[in-house]
Order: structure tokens, then C-alpha cells, then sequence
């Protein structure tokens, strides 16, 4: 998709769904260069912040970001990311899990941390995000962040047009890396639950969940949201259904017949 075409992707999704924050699109850079017009925090703000804080000024104050190693602060998020002098991340998160008691050993903390998605050192040393269509250049990954029932619509529109079930691979930590790389790492569908850090320091509500994609599937999900339950009317908000007589208590029923009012 062109530019032009992301940000009609972008205007179909945020009316559809009726989301309440923009969609984000991300791009890993081998070489930290931005364009014109992106906000640094630690140029713009004179702080350092957390990678998913920088996805919350995208989907919630419409700004193009910029981040390195300079403008962040989340430990475990840079290790992740690739933004440290690690070449063994997995490793070095799984410790940190066992010492802040989110992991019961080593060994069951290998198991964990084998299975979540990671940059190599140094391979992207900047990160771009962006509301959806913002961007000049294609970007590697979109986040569209929503409601349980509007996440399931993306999941009946990505299997409609894929076949396949969507997957989640959920710890309830570092989960930026399951909404951000998984999706450029596989090259398919994710959904995510937003951890500790998401919550606390980006204003993630206790609603919210996301969905994310390779940037490249992005016109296959407008089009699955266009055609999955179609014909059953299937949208959102999800219609409730209204065709049937409510029961009401024994004494509302007697009450009804002292003043002359018959349900049956």
C-alpha cells in the first residue's frame, strides 16, 4: 500500500470500528534517521520514556515519534528491542523475570523467554511510529488497539481473507514486543494483551487489548472486515438482539393484573 491508500486503510478502520485512538504504524530503522517534523522525547520533552508510551503520543496525540537507545528508559524493553550490549536477550530477560518474582526458576523462565520475539543488537537502533498513513515510507508493522469486541472483528476479517486462526503468545510482560515485533518477525496476524509497563506508564486501559499485522496485510484485513459476517450483519458495534418478550417477577405480574394489565 501507498501512502494515500494507508490513510483510506486508516480512515475505514477508525470508522468501522469506531476506535477510540488512531492505528499506529512502526518502522524499524537500520540507521537512526527521521524525517522531518518527528518528535524526540528526549529533544521535545527533555525526558526519557518507554517504547510503549511512544506508541501512545502515536495513537493518542496524532504525533510522529522517534526513538534510540537516547530517548528511552525501559530496561527491559531496550534489551528486547536490540538498544543494549546484549547479544543474548532472551537470556538477560529471563533473569530479570526470576529476581522481580514474574518467572519461579530458570527453568521454567527459559521456556517463556524462547518463545518471545526480539531485534538483534544493534540491528534497528531507531524505531518510527506514527498514526496510520502518516508516514512517506512503508512501515513494518501496524497496531490497532481496541476493545475486546472490535479486536474480535479484525480476528473474523484476518481469517476470512487468511483461513487461519489468529494466535497470541501471551506473558503479561514486555508485551510490546508481541504487538511491535512478532507481527514483522512471523509475517502474520497477532493479538496481544498489553502488560504491567503498557498499563502504568502509557495509559493503556483496562479494556484495551491489540491487534497487529505486517504492515503488508493491511488491505487484506479491510477487505476481510468489508466481507466476514456480511451476511449476517455482523459489525460494531455488535447489534443486540431484541426480538423476544421479557419475563418479569411473580409480583410484577400480579400487580399488572390488579390494575388491568395482561402479558400473556
Amino acid at each position: 500500500m501507498d501512502q494515500q491508500e494507508r490513510q483510506r486503510a486508516a480512515e475505514f478502520l477508525s470508522n468501522d470500528l469506531r476506535l477510540r485512538t488512531q492505528p499506529v504504524e512502526v518502522k524499524f530503522l537500520a540507521e537512526a534517521v527521521f524525517p522531518d517534523k518527528t518528535r524526540r522525547p528526549s529533544e521535545v520533552l527533555g525526558k526519557k520514556v518507554t517504547i510503549c508510551q511512544g506508541v501512545t503520543m502515536a495513537r493518542s496525540y496524532g504525533w510522529t515519534v522517534g526513538l534510540t537507545k537516547q530517548d528511552l528508559t525501559c530496561v527491559p524493553g531496550m534489551i528486547s528491542f536490540g538498544m543494549t550490549g546484549t547479544s543474548h536477550p532472551a537470556k538477560v530477560i529471563g533473569k530479570l523475570f526470576c529476581e522481580v518474582t514474574l518467572a519461579k526458576d530458570a527453568d521454567s523462565v527459559q521456556k517463556e523467554t524462547d518463545s518471545m520475539s526480539f531485534l538483534g543488537k544493534d540491528e534497528y537502533p531507531g524505531i518510527l511510529l506514527a498514526p496510520l498513513g502518516k508516514l512517506a515510507s512503508d512501515p513494518d508493522t501496524v497496531a490497532v488497539y481496541g476493545n475486546p469486541a472490535q479486536v474480535m472483528r479484525m480476528i473474523q476479517g484476518w481469517t476470512y481473507i487468511h483461513g487461519e486462526r489468529v494466535t497470541g503468545n501471551f506473558g503479561g510482560k514486555v508485551e510490546c514486543t508481541e504487538y511491535l515485533i512478532a507481527p514483522f518477525n512471523s509475517g502474520t496476524a497477532r493479538v496481544a494483551i498489553p502488560g504491567n509497563g503498557d498499563r502504568i506508564f502509557s495509559m493503556t486501559q483496562d479494556d484495551e487489548m491489540v491487534f497487529s499485522l505486517p504492515a503488508g496485510g493491511l488491505a487484506d484485513l479491510v477487505e476481510g472486515l468489508k466481507q466476514a459476517g456480511k451476511k449476517l450483519g455482523a459489525r460494531y458495534p455488535i447489534t443486540f438482539y431484541q426480538n423476544f418478550q421479557p419475563e418479569f417477577p411473580k409480583y410484577y405480574k400480579v400487580l399488572g393484573k390488579e390494575v388491568g394489565i395482561s402479558n400473556e
